[in-house]
């Protein structure tokens, strides 16, 4: 199904983000991992693997309107030296996704693509979890203060 190019276009810069954050979560990941915080290891562990199924669903969405996915494209990565400085560039990223998701959106109501709508709103969902859990957790450091915090990520 041929669509409109504006959507794909988007699409595009949708997956251009998540691309993004897989490798931004991954690497927090693997520093989490490197610093003993196998909880938070864990956590930007699976959020880099729901961030790869997002990149994966927009692929095939993109296919389908006979567009071609642009993967070779990443935003600027914000990698934490400090699990604080991680949980804000995360924030940060989440919140790019949901603005950019919401502007998709409105793109495809605008355009009448109600099949990318309800795609686009099944993955701005999972986006609002993830910066729920992200700001829980800053609200946990900022409440018990970042050493207490920390012990709690050992597991």
């Amino acid at each position: 199904m041929k669509g409109n190019q504006k959507i794909i276009d988007k699409l595009n810069g949708l997956l251009t983000e998540e691309l993004t954050a897989i490798n931004q979560y991954m690497v927090h990941s693997e520093m989490c991992d490197n610093w003993g915080y196998e909880k938070l290891h864990k956590a930007d562990e699976k959020r880099a693997v729901d961030e790869m199924r997002h990149a994966e669903k927009l692929i095939a969405r993109i296919l389908f309107l006979e567009g071609i996915p642009v993967v070779s494209q990443l935003n600027k990565i914000s990698i934490g030296p400090s699990v604080e400085a991680q949980h804000r560039n995360d924030h940060a990223a989440e919140s790019d996704a949901i603005t950019s998701y919401n502007e998709a959106i409105r793109l495809t109501v605008e355009l009448g693509d109600n099949g990318t709508r309800e795609l686009l709103e099944s993955i701005l969902k999972e986006e609002e979890a993830h910066i729920d859990w992200i700001e829980a957790q800053i609200d946990q450091i900022g409440q018990m203060g970042v050493q207490n915090y920390l012990v709690e990520q050992i597991d």
